[in-house]
């Protein structure tokens, strides 16, 4: 029985996806962007990577250093990577810089202490830190400095926003934007309150689209992530999705986006309420969001946290237009075969009948919807596909839903040669074998499901 999933239709996914703009995929236009990350499928031999630097649930002390192919399976790449020499961690930002550097931007003491300054900390690998300074931020009868949130724009200028409060009364914050002023962020501007947004929002995070700066923001009254635009990025924003706009609830801080392979938009936040870590992709520009999901292996134990987006080298190759057959990583004996139209695990062997190898061989090509992407045909000429989250063969129809339906983004798998293929139009979904069935399911960040989708490009059968 294959089992359905609470996300959009698939049509409303593809309709919304038509409307994305061109400059969503704009190199640099979203935070750490300064390097060849792009809106698409990366090229063979390369591989995508997210890196996030969260503190933990349980220590504001010290911060992990997690990494991922597909912004949904962190794994952890070191723990304790970077303590600072004294004070707290917490609300890491991260973004790398033109001279190579990665840089961190922190909270600087725990939330019941007053906390005038913010940390810098920066790595030439993302894992081992070197702190840098405190940095008190200069406002007048400042009380707390928190959530500095790194923010590259379009002319290359580095901003670090930061939600402050005052003496006056601590529990009020509002965002305000530091410029650097040298290369080497060690001096800042003056601090300037956004305006537009006000007083009694935290963790405020900006992209820049085109012209339009968005801004995510956490209410601290209604504990509610609003949603702001603005043509400049000092605002004025107008705060135009208010209470529970996106589906996300309530007691939700710590906004944080990143623009997936496919186009996507992936928002990450807090849900500190819960005790649980969330994500929620958008393909409109931020009208509409999919319900929000439980970040798999990480969600408990990190606290706010952004992400940086890579394209780096030593990814996933596989040729295209040549046949191949596919093997499973776990279960060596099966390989991928057609039975009725529908992609099995079956047993193939020398001893297989010549139908049974026939079917068993596909020829792979350039992702329909994405060169970059891989498709696979077999020897009628019909391509893999999902379809309510089976792997199946389907003739081609032309349109853009079966191309996006039948192009997966080869990931690394468990073992030397294999493969994991990523759903394109449902990131964080994977071709996985179940009860020898192969469909199309959410990655739960188990080492049981990262084997069950890795598969082995092999020789053809036939």
């Amino acid at each position: 029985m294959t089992r359905r999933h609470h996300t959009p239709s698939r049509r409303s996914l593809l309709r919304a996806m038509a409307v994305l703009p061109a400059s969503a995929v704009l190199l640099g236009e979203a935070p750490g962007l300064l390097g060849p990350a792009l809106a698409a499928a990366p090229p063979s031999g390369s591989a995508t990577r997210y890196t996030i630097v969260p503190f933990l649930n349980s220590n504001d002390a010290t911060v992990n250093v997690y990494q991922s192919d597909d912004a949904t399976d962190f794994r952890l790449v070191k723990a304790s990577a970077y303590t600072p020499p004294s004070n707290r961690i917490r609300d890491a930002s991260i973004f790398k810089h033109t001279n190579g550097y990665y840089y961190i931007t922190y909270t600087t003491h725990t939330w019941q202490d007053v906390s005038t300054t913010i940390g810098f900390a920066r790595s030439t690998d993302r894992v081992n830190w070197t702190f840098l300074y405190d940095y008190t931020v200069p406002i007048a009868n400042l009380s707390r400095a928190w959530a500095p949130e790194w923010f590259v724009d379009s002319d290359g200028s580095v901003n670090v926003i930061v939600s402050c409060s005052t003496t006056n009364d601590e529990w009020i914050f509002t965002p305000h934007l530091l410029k650097a002023t040298n290369t080497a962020l060690t001096a800042w501007s003056s601090p300037v309150a956004l305006s537009g947004i006000g007083a009694n929002h935290i963790d405020t995070f900006i992209v820049k689209i085109g012209s339009t700066y968005h801004a995510f923001t956490k209410n601290e009254t209604t504990k509610y992530i609003e949603y702001a635009t603005a043509s400049n990025l000092t605002g004025p924003y107008t705060i135009s999705r208010t209470g529970d706009w996106a589906g996300w609830g309530s007691y939700r801080e710590g906004p944080a986006l990143v623009q997936l392979d496919n186009g996507a938009w992936r928002l990450f936040f807090d849900g500190y309420g819960d005790g649980t870590y969330y994500y929620s992709d958008s393909y409109d520009t931020f009208a509409t969001w999919s319900a929000p999901a439980a970040l798999p292996a990480v969600s408990g134990t990190a606290r706010h946290f952004t992400v940086i987006k890579e394209t780096v080298s030593g990814g996933p190759t596989l040729a295209r237009n040549v046949t191949r057959s596919f093997q499973s990583a776990n279960f060596s004996t099966r390989h991928w075969q057609v039975q009725s139209s529908l992609l099995n695990l079956p047993v193939v062997s020398a001893s297989s009948t010549a139908a049974e190898k026939q079917a068993a061989t596909f020829t792979v090509v350039a992702g329909l919807a994405d060169a970059g992407g891989y498709s696979f045909r077999d020897s009628t000429g019909k391509y893999l596909r999902h379809w309510d989250f089976r792997a199946r063969f389907d003739t081609n129809d032309g349109t853009s839903t079966f191309a996006k339906d039948a192009t997966f983004i080869a990931r690394t798998g468990t073992s030397t040669g294999a493969l994991r293929f990523e759903s394109y139009n449902y990131p964080g979904y994977y071709l996985r074998h179940y009860n020898y069935e192969l469909r199309v399911e959410r990655s739960n960040g188990t080492d049981l499901f990262r084997q069950d989708s890795s598969f082995t490009p092999v020789a053809p059968w036939a």
